[in-house]
Formats: structure tokens, C-alpha cells, sequence
């Protein structure tokens, strides 16, 4: 179920446009609007959730098979060489828009966190 004040679920449902780089039944994957590297690509699921301890066992599922795509999307989008996965989770972590989403940053050489 989308969320109608929701920026992300905008973006799902086509009301708020975005680069999507790719597009499927469970998830959403588009270019950052303020990339922190080369590469900077948001993996949305289409089903709107805020924390990993929202989840139940469908959006666990989801996330799973979120996962299990991000390697490809990555690599069509010039992460050969490897790439980080950030998942924000509240204020306190810098959340800012509190739809549950990945980060996936690559495209040049990363530094240590």
C-alpha cells in the first residue's frame, strides 16, 4: 500500500518524476537527486514501509528479493568495481524520507566510513 503524502510512493505511482533506472512488481530503483558519489541510486519498494522494524514477513520478503536484484542494477549502472548499500533508519541516522529505501553508491573509489 502506497502512502499518499509519501515523496517515494510519488515517485512510484508516477505522480513525481524521477531518472528510474529500473523498474519491476516489488521495487523501484532511481538516480538520487543529490548524489554523494558517481553512482547514487535509491532501491524503493514498492510497498511503503518506514523501519526494518516495520517489517512483517511480506516486506521481509520483499527486501529480500531487493537484494537479490541490486547486484545486476548495480553493475548496469557502472559498479563493476564494487559499491556500498546504506539503509538510514530514523533521525538519528539521517533518514529524511522515512519510506524504507536503499542506497547504492559506486562508480569510483569510495572511502572508509
Amino acid at each position: 500500500m502506497l502512502d499518499g503524502k509519501c515523496v517515494f510512493c510519488g515517485i512510484i505511482r508516477g505522480d513525481i518524476p524521477a531518472a528510474k533506472v529500473y523498474e519491476d512488481e516489488k521495487m523501484c530503483v532511481f538516480k538520487d537527486l543529490e548524489p554523494k558519489a558517481a553512482v547514487h541510486l535509491l532501491a524503493v519498494p514498492k510497498t511503503h514501509f518506514k523501519l526494518l522494524e516495520e517489517m512483517g514477513d511480506s516486506e521481509r520478503e520483499i527486501l529480500a528479493y531487493m537484494l537479490g536484484k541490486i547486484p545486476q542494477i548495480a553493475r548496469q549502472n557502472g559498479c563493476d568495481n564494487g559499491y556500498r548499500l546504506i539503509i538510514n533508519q530514523g533521525d538519528d541516522a539521517g533518514q529524511t524520507v522515512f519510506h524504507l529505501h536503499i542506497h547504492i553508491l559506486g562508480g569510483e573509489k569510495l572511502g572508509e566510513m
